[in-house]
Order: structure tokens, then sequence, then C-alpha cells
């Protein structure tokens, strides 16, 4: 596994490409991949389209803190047009996550399996990758370097960057002859790599996996109830500052499994990124702001005036402090 990290980490540091025109929208013939340059966002609109029409299975190794996760991948369409969706932990403890249709079930340990209504594994491939990469153009930009080599395939790097210095940059090799994703890199705002997703292998067929039939014709673990956006509670406290595009998603209350001390939380996304934040009363008045780095994920906790404020989401840690600090508590009708 030592000699794998290394690798991959020597790939991460390869950014150089050189430039070249990039092929149309749809697969075309290589002559016209010569001839004929798309945008940026028509690339990224093309890798939309490859994840929710072709079928394949991959393998990828998620690399952070000189740490290697990896993942396999299976995703496909049958003749229904029922989108199915497998990702699976290969190391450690079974994490499985599925989905068939707009039903999405995990199985994890010490954890009861469970499914949930929903259209998008929330996993280590952004969910937007395969959805309307237009909602996030408010925030960002989107800019077509030029071609690379990734696994052996002829690649077009996309570069997603922040419009404000306040989110990191992603950069995306995708596949010029699928359109498909092969490498992910988040980047700091420094040019810094903080965290990776490198593709190990790429099977495209004609026909759903063997697995994905499998899982078609499962029975799904049962659904849980979530409350919708107006059986949520008014919380006690609200975020006066987000970067631009970041919404509300959702609210609760719930104790924390450690210590069972409540919490008030909301997740907010810009629908690249997703960016946790919990306010708990706390024995303490005051404590200065503490932070923890995992591969592009920050950990912000600090106290002020006897509440607890936690900050988590893959953002640069001045973001989470100025989210934090913005926190107060609400007024009074």
């Amino acid at each position: 596994m030592k000699v794998l990290i290394y690798l991959l980490l020597l790939l991460s540091v390869n950014f150089l490409v050189t430039a070249a025109d990039a092929p149309s929208v749809k697969p075309t013939t290589k002559e016209s991949q010569k001839t004929t340059p798309i945008s940026a966002k028509l690339w990224l609109e093309r890798l939309s389209y490859s994840l929710k029409t072709l079928n394949f299975n991959t393998s990828f190794v998620v690399v952070k803190n000189n740490h290697a996760e990896p993942y396999h991948w299976f995703n496909g369409r049958d003749e229904n047009d029922l989108e199915l969706e497998i990702f699976a932990t290969l190391n450690g403890p079974r994490h499985d996550f599925l989905r068939k249709g707009n039903v999405v079930s995990y199985i994890e340990p010490e954890v009861a399996p469970y499914s949930v209504e929903s259209e998008k594994i929330r996993g280590p491939i952004p969910a937007i990758l395969s959805g309307d990469i237009s909602t996030i153009e408010n925030g960002y930009e989107f800019i077509s370097v030029g071609r690379s080599r990734v696994l052996g395939r002829v690649a077009q790097l996309i570069r997603i960057v922040s419009k404000e210095q306040d989110r990191f940059g992603y950069w995306l090799w995708l596949d010029q002859e699928s359109g498909l994703l092969l490498k992910l890199a988040i980047i700091s705002l420094k040019g810094q790599l903080l965290e990776q997703i490198q593709f190990t292998h790429l099977d495209i067929t004609d026909s759903l996996a063997d697995t994905l039939i499998q899982l078609k014709q499962a029975d799904l673990p049962p659904i849980i109830e979530v409350p919708n956006i107006n059986q949520e509670p008014e919380l006690t406290w609200q975020v006066s500052w987000l970067p631009t595009g970041f919404k509300q998603i959702k609210a609760n209350r719930h104790s924390m499994s450690s210590t069972n001390q409540p919490v008030e939380f909301i997740l907010f996304s810009d629908g690249l990124v997703d960016v946790s934040v919990y306010v708990s009363a706390s024995k303490e008045k005051q404590r200065v702001a503490e932070f923890v780095m995992d591969g592009a994920t920050v950990v912000l906790n600090q106290v002020v005036n006897g509440f607890e404020i936690s900050v988590v989401g893959k953002i640069p840690s001045n973001t989470a402090k100025t989210i934090a600090n913005s926190i107060g508590i609400r007024a009074t009708p």
C-alpha cells in the first residue's frame, strides 16, 4: 500500500498539460475531434450526460494525508431507464452506498441498513457532476486548460475555480473518448494539492454489470422518513454570512451519540460543496478557534459566549472562521 500511495502522489504533481483543441460534446470521429473545440462548460455537460447514460464500472482511490482509500463504482441504466449505482469501499469495515432510481441505501458498520428518498448518493464523487452544472455558475468559473494523459487515455483538463477567495478549486481530467471522469484534484488557494481521486481502471459496457442486475432484483432496506423543510425546527441562532451561492439544505436538533449532548445543526450547500454547522451549549465561556484539516475538509471548533460552534466542510479555514464568527442569536419578534 505504501508503494501505491507513493506512485499516486507522484501522479498528483504532474499538472503540466499541453494546450490543444477539444472534441465535440458527443463522441465523434477522430478527425472531428482534432478540429472542433468545445468550452469547459460543454465538457462538464458531456460528463453529466455520460454519467447518466453509460454503463460502466471503475475503481478509484481517494488520496489524502498520505493515506489511500480504494473504492469500486458501478453505474448503469436498464432498458426501462432505471438508474442503478453502487459505491463500495474495498478496505476495512464494509461501507456500501446503493441507488435504485430515487432510493439510496446505506450499509455501514454498527448501523442498521436504511434507505432514503434521493436522486443522488452523497459519496466521494461530487453529485453535481451528474447534475445541472449551470446551477453553480454564480460562484465558479469553468476553464478548459488542455490535454493530458491519465490511465493510458487522452484526457481533457477542466478547472472549476471559485470567483472569490473563499473556496477551493477543483481540477477534473475527463476521458476524451467517453467524457467520463478519470481523475479529480482539490487545490488550495495557494495551488497546493489537498485531496485527489485517482481512477485505476475504467470499463464501459453495452449492458448492465452483473452486480447492478443483482441490485435491480434486490429488496432495499426500509426507507426512513426525513422531515421536509416546513417541518424543520426554528433554531435559536442564525448564520449571517455565507459564500455566494450557499443555501440551507436542512436543519434539525439531535443528540451527539458520543456525549448525548443536545446540538442544533444546519447543512448548507452551493451545489458542489457542503458545509455543516453545529451549535450546542458549553460549560466553557470562551475558547479560541481550533482547526483540524483532513485533506480538503476543515473542522473548526470554538466557544463563544457559552456556546460551542463547529463548522465542517471542504472550505478554507479562513472561510470556516468567517462563517463561525457570523453566527448570532436570532432576534425574537
